[in-house]
């Protein structure tokens, strides 16, 4: 059985939204389904999008796991987006970042030994 993941997060402005969201994911989208919705894919079959949908915006959360925690957020910073917080436990670090309407979308990897 063949699977795809579509995780939606609905923003007020699209444009507010596209413009952080490459900051974050450090490229354009894949595609554009129509004018206020982008979708990048960020690994094989792994999709994210963001659409305006105003009334729903802010209330998601999402996380994609990576094998190199610390130099993913170090890109993102390089990029001009610093995370709401940083958490790590049980051997786990999670940097979470949140868009401008409140939408979380945090990374998760293994901890290094260096707690910092």
């Amino acid at each position: 059985m063949a699977i795809d993941l579509f995780a939606g997060l609905p923003v007020t402005d699209f444009d507010t939204a596209l413009a952080w969201y490459r900051k974050l994911f450090g490229a354009d989208p894949s595609f554009y389904p129509h004018d206020i919705e982008a979708v990048w894919e960020l690994g094989r079959h792994c999709y994210v999008y963001i659409e305006q949908v105003p009334d729903r915006a802010g209330g998601s959360m999402h996380m994609v796991m990576v094998d190199d925690i610390r130099a993913v957020a170090a890109a993102i910073s390089e990029r001009g987006l610093e995370p709401a917080r940083v958490e790590t436990f049980e051997g786990m670090r999670r940097v979470i970042f949140r868009d401008p309407d409140g939408n979380e979308v945090s990374y998760g990897g293994m901890a290094a030994e260096d707690p910092n």
